[in-house]
């Protein structure tokens, strides 16, 4: 009978600084308590025969198999990543217990792979670091599955804990974790519209990106001068685009000092910044989202804001801990659709 190993990683809520890790900006994730497990057990031909706790059918597929779209390709991929990196020699039965609503926006997809890289390095009796993992993470969503996304969410469910954020300067890959201040809950909710990245709204985004930094001739959208940004001679979409990423990393820097002083007012007031230039600038939102987020602010949050790719997901809403439970139940008998999910709190 082939050995057993397990991992876990956690699901992950963005507090601000979206679309900012894949054009060399600042990203503020925190860990939450939920998260994804995975159990690998070894096996000697190159089937991949994976169960899940979100789906009732097992996926059977090969190691040779290419991404189809299906469930089961963030394993399929984590595993051919195994083999590459000689943590395993063939395929794997996995089976993953998971708390993260998938569409969320809370990174399952990185958590799922995370975890299994992570089970599999157990099973490889290797030193692969955690950051080794995050990089390999990211490379099955880039290379495997063609989601052209960011290093942020495999380095936060790579590395960090509940009851902590990590403000990552994804150009330099250096990171501080900052715990989250005692008295105040992020609270994180589901708004009744699911997302999926590989739906092509996410790449078209990345594209515009693209053209911007053709245009300014840098890959780093966000250390632009905002003047320069404004004031170019660029097409609209890609301008706003490039705007968004500019006051966003102005954003990001200010919310880690704010974060680190204790400051959740002005952290918060850079919550609703954030939201409103996804709104308007990146166009990511939805109007359940706004209406949402509109919501919460009203009802009394520090700061709310979309969180995560966007087209549907979460919010994430700063809340002083002692008001939550009455602000959720207001917020929740408002929206009927939406749900709370998790919190990330000190």
């Amino acid at each position: 009978m082939s050995e057993i190993f397990t991992a876990r990683a956690p699901g992950r809520v963005n507090l601000i600084g979206e679309h900012t890790d894949y054009n060399g900006g600042m990203v503020l994730p925190a860990a939450l308590s939920i998260g994804i497990e995975a159990t690998l057990s070894p096996r000697t031909d190159g089937t991949v025969a994976v169960t899940s706790t979100h789906y009732d059918d097992p996926a059977v597929r090969d190691l040779a198999d290419d991404a189809v779209g299906e469930w089961a390709d963030p394993v399929v991929g984590a595993l051919r990543e195994a083999n590459v990196l000689g943590l395993l020699h063939c395929g794997a039965s996995v089976d993953i217990s998971s708390q993260i609503p998938e569409g969320s926006g809370l990174s399952s997809s990185a958590a799922l792979i995370v975890a299994v890289l992570k089970a599999a390095r157990k099973a490889g009796g290797t030193d692969l670091s955690d950051v080794q993992i995050a990089i390999a993470a990211r490379r099955v969503e880039n290379d495997y599955m063609d989601v052209p996304c960011g290093i942020m969410d495999q380095m936060a469910v790579a590395l960090a804990a509940p009851g902590s954020a990590m403000a990552l300067d994804t150009k330099e890959m250096e990171w501080d974790v900052i715990a989250l201040p005692a008295g105040y809950d992020f609270a994180v909710v589901h708004s009744g519209v699911s997302r999926k990245l590989t739906d092509g709204r996410y790449a078209e985004r990345k594209e515009e990106c693209d053209a911007a930094k053709r245009h300014f001739g840098t890959v780093d959208l966000c250390l632009l001068d905002r003047g320069s940004v404004e004031n170019a001679g660029l097409a609209e979409i890609p301008k706003r685009r490039a705007l968004h990423c500019v006051t966003e990393q102005q954003r990001a820097v200010q919310a880690r000092d704010a974060l680190v002083a204790g400051d959740m007012t002005g952290f918060g007031a850079l919550m609703n910044a954030s939201h409103a230039s996804m709104r308007d600038l990146f166009e990511v939102s939805l109007p359940e989202i706004d209406a949402l987020v509109e919501t919460a602010q009203d009802l009394g949050a520090l700061g709310a804001r979309l969180t995560g790719g966007g087209f549907g997901g979460c919010i994430v809403a700063a809340v002083e801990s002692t008001a939550r439970e009455a602000w959720l139940e207001q917020l929740l008998d408002r929206h009927p659709e939406a749900r709370f999910i998790d919190a990330a709190s000190g």
